[in-house]
């Protein structure tokens, strides 16, 4: 007969120093509920990023008292992260490493993993650890095997994603079972919060406080004035820093061209730069690095190619790239080989990277869930360090017509907030609407109706902080400066980065040829054309053959003459990106005329 282990071990919890403080809490909060109340079942636990939520996760089957727990986590590198602090043989086992448990016999861990596990497995185990693609479909075949009381705990981590159907499956499969969802956040990309009453939340200003995470400034760039062409008409218009505000509030294409048009593209990349440079230098620590986000894959290129033309050493990673593809570049940066990494939500739940210390916003965020994904990623204190040295401070940049304002401020409210905060957090009518194809070259032809940014003047970077000691101050610090009364705030100005023509030129000629790679992969998507197929040519590839397509065309455009791509001139690629759109529809006319 199995031993429930949850049910008869005796965990030092209470008053137990190595355990974080909001575990301690959090654990108190779960123990007391009753789950067997109306409408109980379901419940939430909100820690912020750095506060223990796998250590919690670990904890929580004790505080119910669980016969037999199932940990489901959103992707596989996170069950592999949370099955080892689970794993006795671990070096890290979280229950001997924290003093929790210091004698065998320990609960015991198996996990459902395609054709390594079985059911015996299953049935000897105190905790169960899986990723939610094992078990999606009312019909799957774990699912099926399972009896529906085999579990009377569920715990989600990432809890919250749990309002999607693949979730709900195990709802109605486990009907009896206690779930707790744990999070960093209550809300997912799409605005819905994770379901369940939040019964305990620690604020991020504690958590800040005890060191646990760094301290977060935000820093807006405010151009004096800002030059756009307007898609109606066709005509350069000169507007205040008031209207780009206003404009980036109420236009979503205006938005859309503020993180992607080449003119604002190059000043958030500037001041990241910048405050990368300034607490490399102050702190003495040449690891520290910079995190961005862009729309999509296009314009992740884009992004790159504008940090190697500064100067930084910079790569990203996609969803849509090979997983191989994505651990080289994971393996470039845990070895210290970049100092810029770009993403699309790619580097979200389970990656940990404590010398991202700059978070440069070239995407779009209208609401609060993916925002503090993002800036999760620069909140881990770097270990062996004193939690309240310089190196552990966080930077935020993004520009004022990108519409952060209001996602940092609700940012803001959420740093103080506790459970009470959450019921009227996200306005769901804010998520912003997206399209197949979001711009990437944004704003500078090839068909768009987007206003191409063309120049900003003056722009000054405003120091916005995350927590302030005294609300009413800010409040009051708020209203002069509405009024145009100077508060003593420092601005700082932003000293442009002037590339070498030789690096702008590597720079422009790479994202060209990455822009053609991006192309061809999005044709092929959109005819379903497998890459290695031979629909167009027997003997070739399918992705060769549109590629070379491609590469002839540009040969033929270019306007210098030059054969070969080592002699294009920076005016000649600046020709070609802007025409890239054009010359593809051409050759896939072409191809798909035979």
């Amino acid at each position: 007969m199995k031993t429930d282990q949850y049910v008869v071990a005796q965990p030092t919890i209470a008053a137990n120093p190595e355990l974080r403080e909001p575990q301690i809490l959090a654990f108190e909060a779960i123990e007391k509920h009753d789950f067997n109340a109306v409408d109980a079942r379901e419940v939430s636990v909100v820690l912020p990023v750095g506060c223990g939520k796998s250590g919690l996760l670990a904890l929580a089957p004790f505080a119910t008292k669980a016969r037999r727990a199932l940990l489901v986590a959103p992707n596989l590198k996170i069950a592999d992260q949370l099955l080892g602090d689970l794993t006795p043989s671990n070096p890290k086992y979280f229950y001997t490493k924290r003093k929790v448990l210091d004698h065998e016999p320990f609960p015991e861990p198996a996990e459902i993993r395609g054709t390594s596990s079985n059911i015996g497995d299953l049935e000897e185990a105190d905790i169960v650890v899986t990723n939610i693609q094992q078990l999606q479909r009312d019909n799957n075949k774990w699912l099926g095997k399972l009896p529906s009381d085999f579990f009377d705990l569920i715990l989600f981590d990432e809890g919250h994603h749990n309002v999607a159907e693949s979730w709900d499956a195990l709802r109605r499969k486990f009907p009896d079972a206690r779930i707790l969802n744990v999070s960093a956040t209550p809300a997912r990309a799409d605005g819905k919060v994770m379901t369940g009453q939040v019964i305990y939340s620690y604020p991020i200003s504690k958590a800040v406080e005890k060191g646990y995470i760094k301290r977060i400034n935000g820093y807006r760039l405010n151009p004096t004035t800002l030059h756009y062409v307007r898609h109606e008409g066709g005509t350069e218009v000169e507007v205040s820093l008031n209207e780009v505000r206003r404009l980036g509030e109420e236009d979503a294409g205006f938005r859309r061209s503020i993180v992607s048009s080449e003119a604002t593209l190059t000043t958030i990349a500037e001041a990241s730069i910048r405050k990368l440079q300034e607490m490399r230098e102050s702190t003495g620590q040449p690891r520290l690095k910079i995190i961005a986000s862009a729309l999509n894959m296009e314009h992740c290129k884009q992004v790159v190619a504008k940090y190697r033309e500064l100067g930084m050493r910079a790569d990203f990673v996609h969803s849509l790239l090979a997983e191989k593809a994505n651990g080289r570049i994971h393996e470039k940066l845990e070895n210290h080989e970049l100092d810029v990494i770009v993403q699309v939500r790619k580097l979200g739940e389970g990656f940990d990277h404590p010398y991202l210390s700059v978070a440069a916003v070239f995407s779009i965020f209208s609401n609060l869930g993916p925002f503090m994904q993002f800036v999760g990623r620069i909140m881990r204190t770097i270990p062996g360090v004193d939690a309240f040295d310089p190196v552990n401070d966080g930077v935020v940049v993004f520009h004022v017509g990108g519409n952060i304002t209001g996602v940092w401020t609700d940012f803001q409210e959420f740093a103080e907030a506790d459970q009470v905060f959450f019921a009227n957090l996200i306005d769901e009518n804010l998520v912003e609407p997206t399209t197949t194809r979001e711009p990437g070259t944004g704003g500078n032809g090839g068909g768009s109706n987007l206003p191409v940014i063309t120049a900003q003047d003056d722009v000054l970077l405003e120091n916005l902080t995350l927590l302030t000691a005294d609300p009413k101050i800010a409040e009051a610090l708020a209203v002069l400066k509405d009024a145009g009364i100077s508060t003593g705030e420092q601005f700082d100005r932003l000293q442009r980065i002037t590339p070498t023509k030789q690096a702008s030129r590597k720079a422009k000629r790479a994202l060209l040829d990455e822009l053609v790679k991006t192309a061809v992969g999005r044709f092929l998507a959109k005819h379903n054309l497998k890459h290695a197929g031979r629909d167009f040519d027997k003997t070739r590839e399918n992705f060769k053959v549109a590629k070379s397509a491609i590469d002839l065309r540009i040969k033929k455009t270019v306007p210098s003459g030059a054969s070969t791509r080592s002699e294009y001139s920076t005016a000649d690629l600046d020709h070609l990106i802007k025409e890239l759109p054009n010359i593809i529809g051409h050759v896939e006319e072409e191809l798909r005329r035979g």
